[in-house]
C-alpha cells in the first residue's frame, strides 16, 4: 500500500500515514492488467474443474488430522517455565508500548509505540499466527493480567457465568472494526492520546467480560485472539482437542477445524473489507471526494470503511443463497463456508502489508532501541517482485479458498449436487478476485 498524503484517508500528522498504511506505490507497480486477470481467472477456473473431476470425497479430517509431534517438544511447548515467559513477554511488551505513549515523544517517527501496534502487532501477528499457531492466546496482555489478578484473589481464571453461545466471536468482530477505524479512518490514528484511548477502552471492556465470565472470554471474543486463531488455521502446526497433542498437519485441515460460531462470518468480512478499504483510500479520486465531503472528512471514510465491509458481506450471503437453492437444504449456510474466505483474507493482507512489515517492521525496531530517524532497510524486493508477490499471494487464496469450499461441499451436498452447488462460490471467488485485483492495478 502507499502512504496517503497527511490529512487522507487514514492519514495523520507526519508518520502516521507510513504506520497506517503500507507502502511501496501500488499504482506505478509494473502490473499488466491484461496477464493478471488472465492468470487469475485461468487458475481459477483450472483449479474448479480440477476438483469437480478429481476429488469426489471428503478429504480433510479437521481437528482429528494431524501426526503428533515429538514427546519432548511437546512437553517444552506445554512446560510450566515455556508458558510463563510467553506471558511475561506479552506483558513487559504491552507495558513498554503504554509508557512510551505516556512518556515518549508526540511525533509517531521518533516514538516506537504505533510501529508496534500497527506493524508488529497487526501485520507481525499473521507471519506468528502462520508458523507458530494462535500465539495471541499465550502473549496476550489481558489475560495475562486476568490471571493475575485472579491468583491475587484466591479465584479460579476459569470461574464465570457461561459465555452465552448466540454471543459468538460477534465481540472479536466489533473489536476488528473498531481497530481497523482507528487505522484507517481516524483523524490522527499515531497520537499518543488516539492510541491510549482505544487502548483503554479495549482493556477494559475485555477485562470487565473476564471478570464476569472468565478466561473463556478471550477465546472467542478478544478480537486479537480471534484474529490470531482465525489465521493459526493454516499454520502446519496444530493441537487435537481430543487429547492436546502437538501436531504437524496440512494447513487445509486447520482450516477445516475453524469452529462455526455465530459472528464468524462477521469477522472474516471485517477481515476481508478493512483490507479492501485501505486498497483504494488512497485513491486521488477517494481522496479528493472524502476531503470535499460536506459530511466531513472522518465520516464519510467511516462509510466508506462501513460500505466495503458491508459490499464484502452482502456478496456473501447472497452467494450463501444462491448455494442453499441450488443444492437443497443446508443447515447455517452462512457459516458452513466462512472458513473458505480466511485464506482470501490472509491473501489480501500479504498483498497489502508485506512491504510495510519488512521496511517499517526493522525501523521500529530501530526507534525502541534508541536509533534516532533511523533509515528503514530497503524492500528486499523491487517493483517487478513486489507486484509478482500481490498477484500470486492474491490468487493463491483464491485458490485455496476454492479447494476448502470444494471440499466442505462433496461433505455436505448429494453426489449430484456437489459440483453444481459450488458454482454460486465460484461466482464468489471470481468477484473479490476482481475486487483484489483492481485495488492493485487501479
Amino acid at each position: 500500500m502507499t502512504p496517503g498524503p497527511p490529512g487522507g484517508p487514514g492519514a495523520g500528522g507526519g508518520g502516521a500515514s507510513v504506520l497506517a498504511h503500507g507502502i511501496g506505490a501500488q499504482h506505478d507497480l509494473p502490473l499488466s492488467p491484461f496477464y493478471a486477470f488472465a492468470g487469475a481467472f485461468a487458475a481459477l477456473f483450472v483449479s474448479f474443474l480440477a476438483l469437480g473431476l478429481l476429488w469426489s470425497a471428503s478429504r480433510f479430517r479437521g481437528a482429528l488430522a494431524g501426526r503428533p509431534l515429538p514427546a519432548a517438544v511437546q512437553r517444552a511447548a506445554d512446560a510450566r517455565a515455556t508458558r510463563a515467559a510467553a506471558r511475561a513477554l506479552g506483558l513487559a511488551a504491552a507495558l513498554l508500548v503504554v509508557l512510551h505513549l505516556l512518556f515518549g515523544p508526540a511525533d509517531p517517527g521518533r516514538n516506537p509505540a504505533p510501529g508496534a501496534v500497527y506493524v508488529l502487532l497487526w501485520v507481525g501477528l499473521v507471519l506468528a499466527s502462520l508458523l507458530f499457531g494462535p500465539v495471541w492466546r499465550l502473549l496476550n496482555p489481558l489475560r495475562t493480567l486476568h490471571l493475575l489478578v485472579c491468583r491475587a484473589l484466591g479465584r479460579a481464571p476459569g470461574a464465570g457465568r457461561p459465555v452465552p453461545v448466540r454471543l459468538g466471536m460477534w465481540p472479536a468482530a466489533a473489536g476488528l472494526l473498531a481497530f481497523t477505524w482507528l487505522e484507517l479512518v481516524a483523524p490522527d490514528p499515531a497520537s499518543p492520546r488516539a492510541l491510549l484511548l482505544f487502548l483503554g477502552l479495549y482493556s477494559a471492556a475485555h477485562l470487565a467480560g473476564a471478570a464476569r465470565h472468565g478466561a473463556h472470554w478471550f477465546d472467542h471474543a478478544d478480537a486479537f485472539e480471534v484474529y490470531s486463531g482465525l489465521l493459526a488455521g493454516l499454520s502446519p502446526l496444530g493441537r487435537r482437542p481430543a487429547d492436546r497433542r502437538l501436531v504437524l498437519r496440512s494447513p487445509f485441515n486447520g482450516l477445516d477445524a475453524t469452529p462455526q460460531l455465530p459472528g464468524l462470518v462477521a469477522t472474516v468480512c471485517v477481515m476481508l473489507g478493512s483490507t479492501a478499504y485501505d486498497g483504494f483510500s488512497d485513491a486521488p479520486s477517494w481522496i479528493t471526494a472524502v476531503q470535499t465531503s460536506p459530511l466531513g472528512r472522518t465520516t464519510a471514510a467511516t462509510l466508506g470503511l462501513l460500505g466495503a465491509v458491508a459490499l464484502v458481506a452482502s456478496l456473501y450471503a447472497l452467494c450463501a443463497a444462491a448455494t442453499r437453492l441450488l443444492s437443497g437444504r443446508l443447515p447455517n449456510p452462512l457459516t458452513a463456508f466462512a472458513h473458505s474466505l480466511v485464506p482470501i483474507a490472509l491473501g489480501y493482507l500479504v498483498a497489502h502489508y508485506f512491504t510495510l512489515f519488512v521496511t517499517e517492521g526493522p525501523r521500529t525496531v530501530m526507534v525502541a532501541l534508541g536509533t534516532d530517524n533511523p533509515v528503514p532497510p530497503e524492500p528486499p524486493l523491487g517493483p517487478g517482485g513486489v507486484a509478482a508477490l500481490q498477484v500470486l499471494a492474491i490468487v493463491l487464496g483464491h485458490v485455496l479458498g476454492v479447494v476448502a469450499a470444494h471440499d466442505r461441499s462433496v461433505r455436505l451436498f448429494p453426489p449430484g449436487r456437489a459440483t453444481v452447488g459450488q458454482l454460486p462460490l465460484l461466482a464468489l471467488m471470481i468477484a473479490y478476485t476482481i475486487g483484489g485485483l483492481s485495488l492493485l492495478i487501479a
